[in-house]
């Protein structure tokens, strides 16, 4: 087989103790599944779950123990973090049941969900799609995937990032308004899921904003710290 291009290379994240990496296929995000964040963006209640997706090449995979970089992005002037538990997807399916759910995953991951905050603000009182918030390059920084036999008690595990050594977001995944197995359900029902999809499960409270200069380190419990700066 021939291209008119050449096709781009596989966007993959690290997995934690081998070689071997994990291929990207799709990016889904939960939004305002933790109580405290949801009221803070001006929402209260246990709304239906909704979803938004990123490329998979808005990737930025940092590996164990190294310090990522991403660029100051443009047309913003309001850049926020928001840390989040990430799920890989190892095995697809359509309409999975909850209870059956944690046989579709493959590990867990720290990830950053980085947002044009003005930008998706403009959009959501336009009535329009807010993918110019959220689905930029390098907007989805990631550490390594750490296989479910390792990952510990996820479900349970505390979630922090701070900037330049001072908290700014910490919680505890069992906050999750709708849970991974909760998610996985609702999402196979709107989408056939496949082998390398990650799901960003949400975000806790205290998104702020991070300025050119500022390091931010996220963890959860279990799954090792990701360390990220902004050029």
């Amino acid at each position: 087989m021939s291209f008119v291009i050449t096709p781009p290379a596989t966007v993959s994240v690290p997995v934690t103790g081998t070689k071997e990496r994990f291929p990207v296929h799709r990016i889904y995000c939960v939004g305002r599944n933790y109580e405290e964040h949801a009221k803070e963006m001006g929402f209260t209640g246990r709304e239906p779950p909704f979803f938004f997706l990123k490329p998979a090449d808005a990737i930025v995979a940092v590996d164990a123990g190294g310090t990522g970089t991403i660029p100051y992005p443009s047309l913003t002037k309001n850049l926020h973090h928001e840390i989040e538990l990430v799920v890989a997807i190892g095995t697809g399916g359509k309409n999975i049941k909850a209870a059956d759910a944690h046989k579709h995953i493959y590990g867990y991951a720290v990830g950053l969900d980085m947002t044009r905050r003005d930008l998706q603000g403009e959009m959501k009182k336009q009535g329009r799609p807010w993918c110019i918030g959220k689905a930029y390059d390098h907007s989805a920084p990631i550490g390594p995937i750490t296989p479910v036999a390792q990952a510990g008690d996820v479900n349970n595990a505390e979630l922090y990032v701070q900037v330049n050594g001072t908290d700014r977001q910490r919680s505890n995944v069992s906050k999750l308004i709708w849970n991974i197995a909760e998610t996985i359900e609702h999402l196979s029902a709107a989408w056939e899921l496949q082998p390398g999809d990650l799901i960003y499960t949400g975000t806790p409270e205290g998104v702020a904003a991070v300025v050119s200069g500022d390091t931010m380190v996220g963890s959860v419990a279990g799954l090792g710290t990701l360390t990220v700066k902004v050029a």
